[in-house]
């Protein structure tokens, strides 16, 4: 259980980070990453705690939130894209 935790703590420090860089970042580029780690971390947080309770809801939950977010990254590089033009 103690891995569990642990991964959660450091799963928690990488979105506070991702945070603070969707805030500070200085062009829509670096917040879009930034929302993305956001997302990701969130997704690895389902993922731990679909492991540590053995229930497979959070997985499906996982999929769903990872192929929205790839569908957002590419939205928001065509936008950017043309924003640049």
């Amino acid at each position: 259980m103690i891995v569990f935790v642990l991964a959660s703590v450091l799963l928690a420090v990488a979105f506070a980070l991702a945070l603070i860089r969707a805030a500070i970042g200085p062009t829509v580029a670096d917040r879009a990453v930034a929302a993305d780690i956001g997302l990701y971390v969130l997704i690895g947080i389902l993922a731990v705690i679909a492991a540590a309770t053995g229930r497979a809801q959070f997985v499906d939950v996982a999929l769903i939130g990872t192929l929205l977010g790839f569908l957002a990254t590419v939205a928001l590089a065509a936008l950017v894209g043309r924003q640049r033009r």
